[in-house]
C-alpha cells in the first residue's frame, strides 16, 4: 500500500523530465540544462496544483532516494586518472576558484545572513559544476528544496550572462583557445554552458574547456566527503544535552544511522571507473540515466518549492551566487595572467 502512494508524485516527476529533456532538444544551443528547465517547470506547476498530498509522498522519494542513486550512478563517469591528462596549468588555476568558492562565500553568506547550508550549495555550484554539485552535496547536508532551487536558481542566472560575456571578452583580451579553455573550464558553472561558452569562442577552446570542466568535477568527491564529517559533527552536537549541574547527558545518537551511505556508492564507482577498463558504452549509458534520474529529482524538488516561498528569502542569495561567480571569474584570469597563459 505504502507503494502504491509513491507512484502518483514519481510518475508525475518522470512526465516533467521528459518534457525538459524534449524542450532541451529544441534548443538550437544548449545553453540551458534540462535539470534547470526541470525545476522550474515543477515550479510553475506547483503554482497551479491545489491538492498536493496525492503527490507528496512519491515527490518525497523522488527528490530524495532517487537522487542519492543518481548520484552513485554519476560516480561511474568519473575517471580519477583523468585528472593526470589535463595538466598543472588547468589544475592550479582550479585550486585558486575552489579557495575563493568556499572561502569567499563563508564571508559573504555570514555578511548576507544566509544560512550556511544554503550559502555553501551557491559556493559548490558556483566552484565545482553547477547542478550536478548541488544535487550531490544537497542530500549529505540534508539541504531543504527551497535551499537547493534557491542555489540552482542563482548559478543559471549567472551562466546564462557568461555565455553572451566570455566570448566577448576573451576576444578582447586576445586570448588564445587554450587559456580560453582553460578560464571557461573554471570560471563557468553548469557542464552545458561551458560547452555552449567554450565552443562559441572556438572549436578548440570548446574542446578544452569541456576537457578542463570534466576534471574540475572530480572536485565532488573531496567536497562531498568534507561536508558529510562537518554533517556529522554538527549532528553530534545537537545530539548533546546538558544537565543542571553541567554534566553531558549523550542523546540517542548513532553514527551508523545518519551517515549518508549513498557517499561510499558514488566513491566505489569511481574507484571502479579508475582501476578498471569499463566500455566507453557502459559509461555512457549510466551518465545518462544518472542525468535523467537528477532531472527527475529536481522536477520534484521544484515541484515542492513554490516562488511565494522563495520571495521570503529576497534577492539575497542572488547576490551571493552573483559575487561568488564575478569574484571566480576575475581569480581565473588573474591566476592564468600570472601563469603567463594568458
Amino acid at each position: 500500500m505504502k507503494v502504491m502512494k509513491l507512484f502518483p508524485g514519481i510518475i508525475l516527476s518522470v512526465c516533467i523530465a521528459l518534457m525538459a529533456c524534449w524542450l532541451e532538444s529544441l534548443l538550437p544551443i544548449h545553453l540551458i540544462g534540462s535539470a534547470v528547465i526541470a525545476m522550474f517547470l515543477g515550479m510553475l506547476i506547483n503554482h497551479y496544483i491545489k491538492n498536493t498530498k496525492v503527490f507528496s509522498s512519491g515527490l518525497k522519494f523522488t527528490s530524495k532516494k532517487i537522487l542519492k542513486f543518481a548520484i552513485i550512478l554519476l560516480g561511474l563517469s568519473l575517471n580519477i586518472t583523468t585528472i593526470l591528462n589535463v595538466g598543472k596549468m588547468s589544475l592550479t588555476v582550479m585550486v585558486f576558484t575552489l579557495l575563493t568558492c568556499f572561502g569567499g562565500g563563508y564571508f559573504i553568506g555570514k555578511a548576507l545572513g544566509l544560512n550556511w547550508k544554503l550559502s555553501n550549495l551557491i559556493s559548490a555550484g558556483t566552484g565545482i559544476c553547477g547542478g550536478s554539485a548541488i544535487a550531490a552535496i544537497a542530500p549529505t547536508i540534508d539541504a531543504d528544496d527551497n535551499d537547493i532551487a534557491y542555489a540552482m536558481s542563482a548559478t543559471f542566472l549567472f551562466d546564462m550572462a557568461m555565455i553572451v560575456l566570455f566570448p566577448i571578452m576573451g576576444r578582447a583580451l586576445g586570448m588564445t583557445d587554450q587559456a580560453f579553455g582553460i578560464w571557461a573550464g573554471t570560471a563557468v558553472n553548469d557542464t552545458s554552458s561551458v560547452v555552449a561558452t567554450g565552443y562559441a569562442f572556438s572549436e578548440g577552446a570548446g574542446d578544452f574547456a569541456t576537457m578542463v570542466k570534466l576534471t574540475r568535477t572530480l572536485a565532488i568527491i573531496p567536497t562531498v566527503i568534507t561536508f558529510a564529517f562537518v554533517q556529522l559533527r554538527l549532528k553530534r552536537k545537537k545530539a548533546i544535552a546538558y544537565s543542571k549541574n553541567g554534566a553531558e547527558l549523550k542523546a540517542n545518537f548513532s553514527i551508523k544511522k545518519i551517515f549518508p551511505w549513498f557517499i561510499l556508492g558514488f566513491l566505489a564507482m569511481s574507484v571502479v571507473a579508475s582501476i578498471f577498463p569499463i566500455p566507453a558504452s557502459v559509461v555512457c549509458t549510466t551518465k545518462s540515466l544518472s542525468k535523467f534520474l537528477m532531472v527527475c529529482a529536481l522536477a520534484a524538488i521544484g515541484l515542492n518549492t513554490s516562488f511565494s516561498s522563495m520571495k521570503k528569502a529576497g534577492i539575497r542569495p542572488m547576490i551571493h551566487g552573483f559575487i561568488i561567480s564575478a569574484l571566480v571569474v576575475i581569480v581565473a584570469l588573474l591566476v592564468e595572467m600570472g601563469m603567463g597563459i594568458v
